[in-house]
């Protein structure tokens, strides 16, 4: 009997020796197999997990935050930009009022200079005006004078010169310089009556006042 014992144990032994892990189904040990985490609403991680990395770990990552250095540098360059920009809008203020007043300056420096040129040569106009009003027996000589006439009140007038109104006018003291008063029945009061000498205005400037007799 005890030999029958020990067949069996060694025929145990090599039953167990040949038996080979049994392999399973991967889509069956699915089923069996560790189960997935399930994220709970209200679990801090879930939270966290949700939000975006800048919110999430703002705070908790010091790469993630902004220096104080560098704030402070941020205003810093805020400040100085503000005043240069000022500044440069001060400047350009300042050119826009320098280019208007050299404008002005050189207008009326012209204007001036035109006004004194003008002047020296209104006694010309003047002498060849009484030259045509003489009586002259030289047909040829005549029309000689009264070309130039013509030539030189084409001149003048080209360079903005005008005649001011004066006979049949009403007396006006910016344009007329009464010399005397007469009774003139058919004018009525201060109404220029005669010019003994004609004025002339070069823009709005009063280049010579035209002298007049007023009647009454």
């Amino acid at each position: 009997m005890a030999r029958k014992s020990d067949k069996n144990t060694e025929l145990g032994d090599e039953s167990a020796g040949n038996t080979e892990p049994e392999i399973q189904n991967p889509e069956s040990a699915g089923d069996n197999g560790p189960e997935e985490r399930t994220v709970k609403d209200g679990d801090p991680k879930s939270e966290n997990a949700e939000k975006p990395v800048s919110e999430a770990t703002r705070g908790d990552d010091p790469e993630l935050q902004i220096p104080s250095s560098e704030l402070s540098d941020n205003s810093e360059f805020e400040k100085q930009l503000a005043a240069e920009r000022d500044r440069y809008l001060r400047l350009a203020a300042e050119y826009d009022n320098f280019r208007k007043r050299s404008a002005k300056e050189r207008e009326t420096i012209y204007g001036d200079a035109q006004a004194d040129a003008i002047t020296r040569l209104l006694p010309v106009y003047d002498n060849l005006e009484r030259a045509l009003k003489m009586e002259c027996v030289d047909e040829a000589y005549y029309k000689g004078v009264e070309m130039t006439m013509t030539q030189l009140t084409e001149i003048l007038e080209g360079m903005g010169l005008r005649l001011i109104p004066a006979v049949g006018e009403p007396f006006d003291p910016n344009l007329h310089n009464a010399v005397m008063t007469v009774e003139h029945p058919e004018l009525g009061d201060k109404i220029v009556a005669e010019e003994y000498q004609k004025g002339f205005t070069l823009g709005d400037r009063v280049i010579r006042h035209s002298t007049v007799v007023v009647a009454n």
